[in-house]
């Protein structure tokens, strides 16, 4: 093998040949004017690159020489031999650059900037997703490692979270349920009146109710109180350094402080949704009798016929799912405040707009596969 790349230049006037020999490497490049000194400049006309003598060929090297042809001005050039699989490629790509050159400064500075944008939006996009996956990741692991061993399980923070997201938040839960169904069934009433089907208007509340609107409510209640919280007390213990603290005692914060929360709302959270069950159910009950004159025994007997032996636990298996999420992204975002005040309002605030945005797209999800099992 050669110790050193050359070429021999043939031909003249409209069509050369250059026979490429020896290592074609990068680092063999330094003389590479010299060797291209034989040919014309301007250089017009075909060029045809011969590689079949040529050994160990490295793609950037084969794409300088091509770079300094066209910088002499040749408009056509081809290949033989064994040249790099993905010379052609790099080829085909360079013609849109063409076609940006035809295109006025002021569109090809917005193409360009639109470009940027979006490759940058992808490049964050995909650092998040790839982050939250390893956030993911350590709550499982940790969570396998409290069902090997329940003595690992922090029971007294579990039970202060179950107190602070549930116990606390039954007033507002309760109130809003039972507003929330008056509103429908009073709508419902408004229409159905007008075709003499009033006592439809339990089966309108009914089915809403546990299927849909009790678990639902009460999910973005507890994403805007109990989301925004994780996110701010983890975001807060983080600005004052309390999470390198505990790692560098030698302890896990995703055991002490993230496990703990998750836990305690996927517990909090079914327990708020059985109790807007039933103060949905009653807001109906109201506004039945005192719209519709429809009594409670027949609201209730209408209830039963009405719902099926699925429609109550449609709801209630929604409800460990929202939790979990609604706590996994308060805490996520709250780990990831810096040092800032401003990033802490920031990431609460995002934590709160993910967490709903997450519940309903999950809602749908949950819809859709109900109905495919026909339940």
């Amino acid at each position: 093998m050669p110790a050193a790349p050359s070429i021999e230049v043939a031909g003249q006037g409209g069509a050369y040949r250059l026979t490429i020999t020896g290592p074609w490497l990068l680092r063999s490049l330094e003389g590479l004017d010299a060797l291209l000194a034989p040919l014309p400049a301007p250089l017009t006309g075909e060029v045809q690159c011969d590689w079949s003598s040529a050994r160990a060929v490295d793609l950037g090297a084969a794409w300088v020489l091509i770079q300094r042809l066209r910088a002499r001005g040749a408009d056509r050039i081809t290949h033989t031999g064994r040249a790099p699989e993905l010379l052609g490629l790099l080829e085909r790509l360079r013609g849109p650059r063409e076609v940006e050159r035809e295109m006025p400064e002021e569109d090809r500075w917005v193409l360009e900037r639109s470009v940027v944008s979006l490759g940058r939006w992808s490049v964050m996009q995909a650092e998040e997703g790839r982050a939250a996956l390893v956030f993911f990741g350590r709550i499982f692991t940790v969570l396998g490692g409290v069902l090997r061993s329940l003595k690992t399980l922090r029971l007294n923070s579990v039970t202060r979270f179950v107190y602070e997201t549930g116990i606390t938040a039954i007033p507002i839960v309760a109130m809003i349920a039972f507003l929330i169904s008056v509103i429908v069934a009073y709508l419902g009433a408004q229409q159905l009146t007008k075709f003499g089907a009033d006592i439809f208007v339990v089966d309108l509340v009914t089915v809403a109710v546990l299927r849909e609107l009790a678990v639902l409510l009460t999910a973005v209640i507890v994403a805007g109180r109990s989301g925004s919280a994780f996110a701010a007390e983890i975001g807060v213990m983080q600005i004052n350094q309390e999470t390198d603290a505990l790692r560098s005692m030698g302890m896990n914060p995703v055991e002490l402080l993230i496990v703990p929360r998750i836990l305690g709302l996927m517990i909090a959270l079914p327990l708020l949704t059985v109790i807007a069950d039933a103060m949905g159910l009653a807001g109906g009950g109201l506004l039945s009798l005192l719209q519709l004159d429809i009594p409670w025994p027949q609201f209730v007997q209408r209830m039963k016929e009405s719902i099926a032996p699925t429609t109550f636990w449609v709801g209630i298996i929604k409800a460990p799912v929202f939790a979990f999420l609604i706590a996994m992204v308060g805490t996520y975002r709250g780990m990831q405040v810096r040092n800032s005040a401003r990033e802490l309002g920031r990431l609460t605030t995002v934590a709160v707009v993910q967490a709903i945005f997450l519940v309903i797209l999950a809602d749908a999800l949950f819809a859709i596969l109900f109905v495919k099992l026909d339940i």
